[in-house]
């Protein structure tokens, strides 16, 4: 009785930090909220909603000033949802190899290279990006459009190129968080499957995996947030051209969109840049609100 009344003061401590803790993080987002939109919707007013989203010409210098960011949402919808359908099975096959299949010493060599990619630097994946990718896709682009007369040459700078190195970088988030929510599979589910007669591969996707889909899907959805706010890398290997998001073009993506032009730009040119913030805050919070109801719904069905 006594060591739990004592325990009560520390509990009450614990419980304010909590909560404290709570409230900054709640107050922090909303603050993010308002802020984006009293400074992106006055260039929806001053510019349109319609020429703004859904205009194709981007010429904020030009002595008619255009504005229009659908190529750019769209090549951000494209380059990312690309990236994470490449790369979301791969780290999924390398999660199931270390946690199920590899002895101690490969998964010993494997593992720390997967978390070592983890902790490099966005910049250097586009700087490997630019010296080692986009010269293999310049030579691609010469085999593909060698009798073209209308293709213009990107110097293997190109949407390709982007979808590559972001899938390069959403690997190691979601094969580790992936592998952790393997290893989290209780052992008696996969003994009750090898008694009933199944096999090992059988055992991992019918059985290991559907278990872990929740955490699974955690990994999913951290990969796409890593991908959607990527912009350093995709600054240096995508082109920065505004661009129907095509394989072989040049492209912009939102987050390039910002680094590329914010550091010189004034007046409404300005505006629309914080409109274009906007975008892309909603895009991303409409991309976890889905992922989050479908992982609950993961977590339902178990």
């Amino acid at each position: 009785m006594k060591n739990k009344a004592q325990k009560k003061p520390a509990e009450k401590i614990a419980e304010s930090i909590f909560t404290v803790c709570a409230i900054v993080a709640i107050f922090a987002v909303c603050s993010i909220t308002v802020y984006m939109i009293a400074k992106g919707t006055p260039a929806l007013r001053n510019v349109g909603v319609s020429p703004l989203l859904f205009g194709t010409s981007w010429k904020p210098t030009a002595q008619d000033p255009q504005y229009g960011i659908f190529y750019i949402i769209l090549t951000s919808i494209v380059g990312t949802a690309a990236s994470v359908l490449l790369g979301v099975p791969v780290a999924l096959l390398t999660a199931v190899f270390l946690t199920e299949v590899a002895g101690k010493k490969l998964v010993g060599i494997v593992y720390p290279a997967v978390e070592l990619l983890a902790a490099i630097p966005s910049v250097i994946y586009g700087l490997l990006g630019l010296m080692l990718l986009n010269p293999l896709m310049y030579k691609l682009e010469k085999m593909v459009f060698a009798d073209s007369a209308t293709h213009q040459f990107t110097g293997g700078s190109n949407l390709i190129s982007a979808v590559i190195v972001l899938e390069i970088m959403i690997l190691p988030t979601v094969v580790n968080v992936s592998a952790s929510a393997i290893r989290a599979v209780p052992e008696e589910l996969r003994a009750a499957s090898f008694a009933l007669g199944a096999g090992k591969i059988q055992t991992i996707f019918k059985v290991t995996i559907p278990a872990a889909k929740s955490g699974i899907m955690t990994g999913v959805v951290l990969g796409i947030g890593r991908a959607l706010g990527e912009a350093m890398a995709i600054n240096m290997v995508a082109g920065g051209s505004v661009n129907l998001p095509l394989p072989f073009n040049s492209v912009r993506f939102l987050t390039t969109q910002l680094v590329s032009e914010m550091g010189y730009a004034e007046g409404l040119h300005r505006q629309v840049l914080f409109t274009v913030g906007l975008v892309l805050y909603v895009f991303i919070m409409s991309v976890n609100l889905i992922l989050q109801k479908i992982r609950k719904g993961a977590v339902m069905d178990e």
